[in-house]
């Protein structure tokens, strides 16, 4: 369970729409986003090559 407050959640859902993700798949890129720019998780690579 998430618990979040409704005026950012009215934002998410708003920001999700807009670009045509569900709630679930924007909080899962903004996760991703997130742990990436922060040196969290590994680039993918893309057909064995660094996405450089």
């Amino acid at each position: 369970m998430l618990r979040i407050d409704p005026e950012k959640m009215e934002a998410l859902e708003k920001w999700a729409a807009d670009e045509f993700r569900s709630i679930n798949g924007q909080i899962e890129w903004i996760i991703d986003q997130a742990l990436r720019k922060n040196g969290r998780l590994k680039k993918k690579k893309i057909h064995g090559k660094d996405p450089s």
